[in-house]
């Protein structure tokens, strides 16, 4: 078998447009584990919402969560890489987000750490955190997010920044460039993703198959965004979706058809399962 991993993102390739795994893709999924292939879920999600998923497929394998800043082996609470953000650094972003009026969330290991947005962020808001909650998801909404970070201290993993003005995001990512020990990505058109210095879903990706003793040549990465960049950057061979962003199919060998058209498993059964 020439490829031994497959490292793949959930929102907008995994998951279709109803976040769900179509049967497809499932099976798909379950005949490359059969032939002793890794699979494993690789996202910008928080650990127990790719747990959540991972174990409705069954999945025992490796999960790559939160851009890379937490790594498990088996079950969600054996991790075995973790890197979070400095307690200065995710101040000063703190402080810049709110000085750009922009909307955002944060995630430590088990807990999504919200403010209640401004309208038409969310459009059924206490529907979403009900929806977390079906995940494993503690959610805590804080008034003063500084005062939550200085006293409770939380391991913050990521920060998610959410705007639909494309113009206000661009100077916001200008700005964060003032603050040292972060990276920052994005994984939809409208956000800012933000992690410590080093995370990156590649960076994880080759940590974890240097312990499984994988190599780079070996590795199958699918993804649809900026985010997976680094992830394409690592493997063999890199599948871009079709609904992807441009900048993801710069850096792809291939496109595959969308996440709504079983992409991942048409990708997964002509390259992996017939290679």
């Amino acid at each position: 078998m020439k490829y031994k991993l497959i490292a793949i993102d959930m929102d907008g390739t995994l998951l279709n447009s109803q976040n769900q795994i179509s049967k497809r893709n499932a099976k798909a999924l379950y005949k490359a584990m059969e032939k002793g292939i890794y699979v494993v879920l690789t996202t910008g999600r928080i650990l127990p919402s790719a747990y959540y998923y991972a174990k409705s497929l069954n999945l025992g394998n490796p999960i790559i969560a939160c851009n890379g800043a937490i790594i498990t082996s088996k079950g969600k609470d054996n991790i075995i890489y973790e890197s979070k953000l400095e307690i200065d650094a995710s101040k000063e972003i703190v402080e810049l987000g709110n000085k750009q009026n922009i909307h955002f969330h944060f995630y430590d290991r088990n807990t999504y750490y919200t403010k209640i947005p401004q309208e038409g962020i969310v459009q059924d808001y206490s529907s979403y955190l009900d929806s977390l909650g079906e995940q494993g998801i503690e959610v805590e909404v804080i008034e003063n997010v500084i005062e939550t970070i200085e006293t409770k201290k939380p391991n913050i993993y990521k920060f998610v920044f959410v705007d639909d003005d494309k113009g206000k995001l661009l100077n916001f990512r200008k700005e964060l460039n003032s603050i040292k020990g972060i990276n920052v990505s994005s994984s939809w058109h409208n956000n800012v993703e933000i992690m410590n210095e080093g995370v990156s879903k590649g960076n994880a990706l080759e940590y974890l198959c240097n312990k499984l003793n994988i190599d780079k040549s070996q590795i199958v990465a699918i993804g649809d965004n900026e985010n997976d960049v680094s992830m394409f950057k690592t493997a063999g061979l890199s599948i871009a979706m079709e609904n992807g962003d441009s900048i993801i199919k710069k850096h792809a060998h291939l496109v595959t058809h969308t996440n709504d058209e079983d992409g991942v498993a048409k990708a997964i059964e002509k390259y992996v399962l017939n290679s």
